[in-house]
């Protein structure tokens, strides 16, 4: 019998989006009754590159199209997750033990008109803008460290006052 060790990650690409105030876009997943928010991000395809699956992404999550966005930074390494242990096996067949990801961070230079959720893939049933710090703490707690991780790889690109208020004893710290 195959352990959870023995399941590879999922490669995938993760997007965290700043419009011009400075707040990021997130998502509340339609697939679940949690209060949580999230991210866009989703699996990179056989072949695909990471920058590429970001954008396709962006795109199928969110509608907003390549031209209202515009890359600041991709994280300096893959940052992975692992899915608690009963979830896995019940989410992606069963075939992955959590997730290895490129994240990028995107400047949306569109407006709020340019987004809509409403999408052929769709994956969110409500959307909003939010102060980077709060992140950590709106997103399911098995992604939190995650969540942390990515703050910490891109805080030099979001401001001071951000940095200064990431959670105590975040790898930014």
């Amino acid at each position: 019998m195959t352990g959870i060790s023995d399941l590879p990650y999922r490669p995938c690409a993760g997007i965290m989006l700043v419009n011009a105030a400075g707040k990021i876009f997130v998502g509340q997943r339609i697939d679940t009754t949690l209060e949580a928010w999230q991210m866009p991000q989703g699996g990179i395809d056989p072949g695909e590159d990471a920058y590429a699956a970001a954008i396709r992404e962006l795109g199928e999550e969110t509608g907003i199209a390549p031209e209202h966005i515009a890359l600041i930074a991709e994280a300096p390494e893959e940052l992975y997750y692992d899915l608690p242990a009963d979830m896995v096996g019940k989410v992606w067949k069963g075939k992955w033990r959590g997730q290895r990801q490129r994240w990028f961070l995107f400047r949306f230079t569109g407006t709020d008109a340019d987004i809509d959720i409403a999408t052929e893939h769709e994956e969110f049933r409500a959307w909003r803008w939010s102060d980077p710090a709060d992140l950590p703490q709106m997103i399911v707690p098995f992604k939190r460290d995650l969540y942390e991780r990515v703050l910490a790889a891109f805080a030099p690109h979001l401001g001071a006052e951000v940095a200064a208020r990431l959670p105590s004893g975040s790898p930014a710290d």
